[in-house]
């Protein structure tokens, strides 16, 4: 009778029988590393090529490959090769000059290099642009902002604000002052009509001017309660009178301190009388240009 070839015994040492059992059983494992994993274990039990076909429902080929590049290259045969492809056809040289047209250069009469624009430039596609920008995290379309604090000041006021949030006093509120200036007040030109079954809420498209406002708005660190009021307009005067409600809203034993930030209306002669007279107040300005 005849039986073949007598097959190599597949041995496995600890640390490949935990990686297979980890691989063969892991939910997000890839489904064709999974399966591999599990032909290698059950090749590991002595079965031979045609038990374990039958039994994981696979080609009796797929076991022989994956059995002897696991003999040949152990774990390491496990993932699959890179295929060869197509050659590349954009050299090392064409990628660094289009880097570095990208970088140094911009196009005439524009901000900015466009993929669109390069291609034509360079002589290459509009997607070998695209690609090599997504490669190199290349954005020239898109720009941040930054703003260098000049305080001299600046590490101390840092340092002071960030200690108040990070560790604010006993027996003490914190406040967190700013206010939004021009904001519209609109309104519809007519009524809204409410949702019903099948059908969304539905507005005019046009609305009406009710002229502007402006909010003063106090945010307490603690408890996250936020003493707000509007004014029409954006003065030391209104603030003095934000500053009054504020005042009204907090016990009398306790000590305040308010971070603000350098707008003028919050070192006016007004406001620096306000503080003199209630000691219990204590202002923290933050970084000048500093949010």
């Amino acid at each position: 009778m005849r039986t073949g070839r007598p097959k190599q015994p597949l041995l496995l040492t600890e640390e490949e029988r935990e990686l297979l059992q980890s691989l063969a059983h892991r939910a997000r494992s890839q489904p064709l590393l999974a399966r591999r994993a599990r032909v290698l274990l059950a090749c590991a039990e002595g079965l031979d090529n045609k038990t374990v076909a039958n039994r994981l429902r696979c080609s009796l080929g797929m076991v022989g490959k994956w059995r002897s590049r696991f003999l040949q290259t152990r774990l390491e045969g496990l993932y699959d090769e890179p295929r060869p492809g197509t050659p590349r056809k954009v050299s090392d040289e064409q990628v660094e000059q289009v880097v570095i047209q990208t970088l140094e250069s911009t196009p005439r009469g524009q901000t900015h290099w466009s993929t669109r624009e390069l291609a034509k430039t360079t002589g290459l596609s509009r997607m070998t642009i695209s690609r090599i920008w997504h490669a190199f995290g290349l954005q020239p379309h898109r720009a941040e902002t930054f703003k260098l604090s000049p305080d001299p000041l600046l590490i101390e006021k840092v340092r002071d604000i960030v200690g108040l949030y990070l560790n604010p006093p006993d027996h003490a509120l914190v406040f967190c002052v700013d206010e939004k200036s021009q904001i519209q007040a609109l309104d519809r030109t007519q009524p809204m009509l409410p949702m019903r079954p099948g059908q969304l809420e539905r507005r005019t498209h046009d609305y009406k001017r009710h002229g502007t406002t402006s909010l003063f708005a106090a945010l307490e660190l603690k408890t996250n309660r936020v003493i707000g009021q509007l004014h029409r307009r954006h003065r030391s005067q209104e603030f003095r009178r934000f500053l009054d409600t504020i005042e009204a809203n907090v016990r009398a034993d306790l000590d305040v301190h308010i971070v603000l930030d350098n707008y003028g209306t919050h070192k006016t002669a007004i406001i620096r009388k306000w503080f003199a007279k209630r000691p219990h107040f204590h202002v923290h300005f933050t970084p000048t240009y500093g949010s």
